[in-house]
Formats: C-alpha cells, sequence, structure tokens
C-alpha cells in the first residue's frame, strides 16, 4: 500500500487498486524514501505506475497523463473530486447540496464559533462537526446555534442521508415536499424551530423512516391520511404545533405517540389504533378531543402511559385487561368533562401506580379498590364532587399513596394527612 500526504490530510490506497497518482498538491514528507510498500512518493510535477515492485517503477510521460488520471478517478471515485475542494473525500454532488443548504440559512445568524461556520468549501466540511460522510453525507446533525432561514429543497440530493436533525434552532418556512426523495431516512428531527404551513403528504412515503419529531413549531393544518405509509416509524412527536381534525391511521409499529398542545378534535376512534400492538406511550393532552373514550383503548397490548389532560371527554369506558400482565403504569384523564363515577375497574390493572382523574365532574364514593392497590402511588382526585367518607385504607401506617382529595364534597377527609391538605368544597 502507499500513504500519500495532502496539505490537509493523507490517505492510504492498496497497491491494486493505484495505478497512478497525479496532483501537483501532494507532498512527501523528508523521511519517506526507504521501502516501496510503505513509502510516501513525491509526484509533484510527474506522475508514476506504481506497482509491488520499487524497480519497475516508471515515469508516465505528461501525453498519458490525462488518460491515467481518468482510470485513477474511476478506480478510487468518489475519494476525489476536483470542483470546489481540493482534497474531497465526498461526492460532489453532496457537497453541492451541502452548499445550497448553508446559502438557505441567513449569513448574521451563523456565529463565528459554531460548526456551520467552519463550511467554508475550501475544504470538505465533512472533515469538520456537523456533517459526516464516508464518501457520502449520511448524518447532518446541526448544533443548536440558532440558526435562522429556511431549510433549502436541495437537502433531498443527499440521497444517503440516514440522520437530519436542526433541533433547536430559528428555521422558518414550509418543511419542503422534497424530503421524500430521502429514501434512506431514520430520523427527521426539526423541534423547536419556526417552520410553518402544512405536513406535506409526500412525506410519509419515507419507508425508513423510524423517528419523527416536529414539535415546538408552527405547523398547522390537519394530519394527511397517508401517515400510516411510515412503515418503520416508532416514535412520532407533533407536539406544540397548530393541527387540527381527528388522528389519521397511524402507523402499526409505532411505540411513541406525542401530539399535545394542538387542536386536534373529535373522538379517539379505534381505527387510528388498530394494529398498533407495539404503542406504549400516548400523549395528546391540551388538545380538544371529545366524546367518550372506549374500552378498547386501555386494553392496547404493550400500553403503559397515556396522558389525555385537559380535553373535552365526555365519558370513559373500561374494561378489566385481557392481558393478566398489562403494562399499563400510568393514566392522566385530568381536566376533562368525565360524567359519572370513579371507574373502579381501573383498579384492576395490575401495574397502575399513577392516576389522575382531577377536575372533571365525577361523583360518588371513592371505590375502596384503590385503596387496597399496593402498587398505586400517587392519586389525584381533587376537584369533582365526590361524596362520602374516603377509604380508610388511604390513612393507614403503611400507605404511601400521594396526591389529593381536595376541592370535593368528602367527608371526614383528615386534615394531617396530604390527601386531604386541600380543603373540600363548602
Amino acid at each position: 500500500s502507499i500513504r500519500l500526504y495532502g496539505k490537509n490530510t493523507s490517505r492510504v490506497f492498496p497497491s491494486s487498486a493505484v495505478q497512478l497518482v497525479s496532483y501537483s498538491n501532494w507532498e512527501t514528507p523528508a523521511q519517506s524514501t526507504a521501502h516501496f510498500h510503505k513509502t510516501t512518493i513525491n509526484i509533484s510535477n510527474l506522475a508514476y505506475r506504481l506497482t509491488d515492485n520499487p524497480a519497475t517503477m516508471t515515469p508516465v510521460s505528461r501525453s498519458a497523463m490525462s488518460d491515467l488520471f481518468f482510470s485513477l478517478i474511476l478506480s478510487l471515485s468518489p475519494l476525489f473530486f476536483t470542483s470546489v475542494l481540493v482534497h474531497s473525500s465526498t461526492l460532489p454532488s453532496d457537497i453541492a447540496a451541502l452548499q445550497a443548504f448553508k446559502s438557505s440559512i441567513k449569513p448574521t445568524s451563523i456565529p463565528s464559533y459554531s460548526c456551520l461556520a467552519t463550511w467554508n468549501f475550501s475544504s470538505d466540511p465533512c472533515a469538520g462537526a456537523g456533517a459526516r460522510a464516508a464518501a457520502r453525507v449520511t448524518h447532518l446533525t446541526l448544533d443548536p446555534a440558532g440558526y435562522s432561514g429556511s431549510l433549502s429543497p436541495l437537502v433531498s440530493k443527499l440521497t444517503q442521508l440516514v440522520v437530519l436533525d436542526l433541533s433547536d434552532n430559528n428555521f422558518s418556512g414550509p418543511i419542503p415536499a422534497s424530503l421524500s426523495s430521502l429514501y434512506n431516512l431514520q430520523t427527521l428531527v426539526i423541534r423547536s424551530n419556526s417552520f410553518s404551513g402544512s405536513f406535506p403528504p409526500s412525506v410519509s412515503g419515507l419507508k425508513s423512516l423510524q423517528i419523527l419529531d416536529i414539535s415546538r413549531n408552527s405547523i398547522s393544518g390537519i394530519l394527511p391520511n397517508t401517515l400510516n405509509g411510515l412503515t418503520s416509524l416508532q416514535r412520532l412527536d407533533l407536539s406544540f404545533n397548530k393541527f387540527t381534525g381527528s388522528l389519521p391511521k397511524l402507523p402499526f409499529g409505532l411505540i411513541e405517540l406525542a401530539a399535545k398542545a394542538n387542536s386536534l378534535s373529535g373522538s379517539l376512534d379505534k381505527s387510528s389504533f388498530d394494529g398498533l400492538t407495539q404503542i406504549e406511550v400516548v400523549e395528546l393532552s391540551d388538545n380538544s378531543l371529545s366524546g367518550t373514550l372506549g374500552g378498547w383503548f386501555f386494553n392496547l397490548p404493550s400500553l403503559q402511559q397515556v396522558d389525555l389532560a385537559n380535553n373535552s371527554f365526555t365519558s370513559i369506558e373500561i374494561w378489566k385487561p385481557t392481558k393478566i400482565e398489562s403494562d399499563l403504569v400510568a393514566v392522566d384523564l385530568g381536566f376533562n368533562k368525565l360524567d359519572g363515577y370513579v371507574p373502579s375497574d381501573l383498579s384492576a390493572y395490575p401495574r397502575l401506580s399513577s392516576l389522575s382523574l382531577r377536575y372533571n365532574r365525577l361523583r360518588g364514593p371513592i371505590p375502596s379498590q384503590f385503596s387496597e392497590k399496593a402498587t398505586l402511588k400517587r392519586l389525584f382526585l381533587d376537584g369533582n364532587f365526590l361524596n362520602g367518607t374516603p377509604p380508610a385504607g388511604f390513612f393507614s401506617s403503611g400507605t404511601s399513596v400521594s396526591g389529593s382529595l381536595g376541592d370535593n364534597c368528602l367527608q371526614s377527609c383528615p386534615a394531617s394527612s396530604q390527601l386531604c391538605s386541600k380543603p373540600q368544597k363548602p
């Protein structure tokens, strides 16, 4: 093999692959003259045909140089190119896409200390922080330096991109529909920016996408019915945007769903969750969802955490778990419009440790089953119209339940208990 030293880098090539080295900027360390199989050769103005035997290393005339150089390009492509960069290892089309990407960012928003400031394209930007490449750009992750501007549609030319992360900056404008060309993309994170416009339905064609986080932007409109086309998606975060309408059918492989603080409305339909055997987390708080929450919901086989607080649900159906080892741990249905009695069947979920039904319209006594449940550690039933005497089990010496039973119509709720620290209704 041979090692070639350039101004900013070095490369090692097997002799079987190298037919010609013809580049006037390559330089030679003074000590490298001993053995050919480890040597570094000076090729300032000449070209050499290289073999394993130094005796057969012969000069090549300049008239033959162009043909041999073309042969080298074919042998080593895409290691070299000769447009903007001198010693780049990144494909020219990828460099062009990175240039377009940077050109769409306001220069005044690029701090001198930031990663993006190092992209002057006099050298390969992939040699530094921000983008990683091995001939093709596969990761593009920006530091949270407050970059502003738009996301260039030409980023879609980075067709080997696996990760695109622009989080915690000030990008604005629409999400380019051309992102649908990034067939290898597995992670798309643009949270905490100022993107606006609608969610491009074409993005649903990204069959390799596993993580999609567009939270904390200003994206509006309804969610596309093609969302379930993201067949590899595991984590979806749409929180803190301006989405309206109902939930469409969700990708069947989804594990975590977050869409809090939008303007989603309508009921939570079973059809949206059909086939979701792996869903563990559902976070839909601070929306305008309404109607009855069906009993099928809590029997989703892998469900662990549910947050539906601050909606307009009027009733819930609770079925006893169909799975003996149900994984349901936490349920928050606070600040809705739930009417009726506290659903005692929730206590049948064997691992339930946190339950909030605070500030609804619930009435009647508190079911004793909750005071007998050893796994229950947090219980918030305050702000309802519950009456009667709370179960004595909540106040025994061995209890470890925290929360609140205040702002109800309960009698004999001991003021010495933290659960009763908030007063009852007059």
